[in-house]
């Protein structure tokens, strides 16, 4: 073999070579998680707000606002008077499987006619009905509620918790129909971030973390139980499973701050 078939040689070895460890390593990449962002950290753009006894996308008292990048629950032009106008904010598109992520803090303090539960109380509505169906003087969407709660400085109150209004779910492969329970997650007390996490898989299983700890987990989402509006509509479809819905935060007499917010679809 002469000095030209040599070098031939070697060159087709270490071309082949190269193209198999290019093939390893682009197999043995891991796959980077496509997190989105949905709050832009500037405007409530891509969201709807609905506030109990006013029409939809109306920001009564400008509830909800935006400041250096965080998204504020706010009661400033209230007068401190709640007047129990319950609110929510909504992404506007439906979800089915996913994992949302975002911090959130309480602040400052309730509105003197706050309902008592309510003090340091928020959450994130998963699965929501459209929120143009929503009836002007309702107070919740049906939905699957993650409850956030801040601690009272005394004793012991957990967040993650789990609500259910207009729907139920199952624990422990049973029907779980009282309104809320709560998850095995620490108090937080004063106006700390606390990172929420939530998993969810269509109409089989939903998770709820707290600081990156699993607090709750149930299955089979599903319509049921009692609403404020539209009984016989949603009486009809009791036990029909959740597949998928929209996402909404929380505004009732507290203050609270959002941030961080993104969803990873799976």
């Amino acid at each position: 073999m002469n000095k030209k078939h040599i070098i031939l040689v070697l060159s087709i070895f270490f071309l082949f070579n190269c193209k198999n460890e290019g093939k390893k390593e682009n197999i043995e990449l891991p796959k980077k998680d496509n997190w989105v962002k949905l709050f832009n950290g500037k405007d409530l753009k891509d969201w709807t707000i609905k506030i109990k006894n006013q029409p939809l996308g109306e920001n009564y008292k400008n509830t909800f606002i935006v400041e250096n990048g965080v998204m504020k629950v706010n009661y400033n032009e209230y007068n401190d008077t709640f007047n129990e106008s319950y609110g929510h904010i909504y992404y506007n598109k439906e979800f089915s499987n996913y994992k949302f992520r975002m911090q959130y803090r309480f602040t400052g303090n309730q509105l003197k006619d706050g309902a008592g539960w309510a003090t340091r109380n928020s959450g994130v509505m998963v699965h929501c009905e459209n929120p143009k169906n929503i009836g002007l003087n309702q107070s919740f969407p049906v939905s699957i509620e993650v409850q956030l709660l801040g601690g009272l400085e005394s004793g012991e109150r957990p967040t993650g918790n789990l609500c259910t209004p207009g729907t139920h779910v199952e624990m422990n492969d049973e029907l779980f129909t009282p309104h809320c329970i709560n998850s095995k997650s620490k108090t937080y007390n004063g106006d700390q971030w606390v990172n929420l996490e939530i998993e969810v898989r269509n109409d089989s299983i939903i998770k709820h973390f707290i600081n990156g700890e699993n607090v709750l987990s149930y299955t089979k989402p599903q319509i049921g139980g009692s609403i404020d509006h539209n009984q016989e509509y949603w009486k009809k479809r009791e036990g029909t499973p959740l597949k998928k819905g929209y996402i909404s935060l929380q505004s009732e007499s507290h203050p609270v701050e959002f941030r961080n917010i993104e969803i990873l679809e799976l």
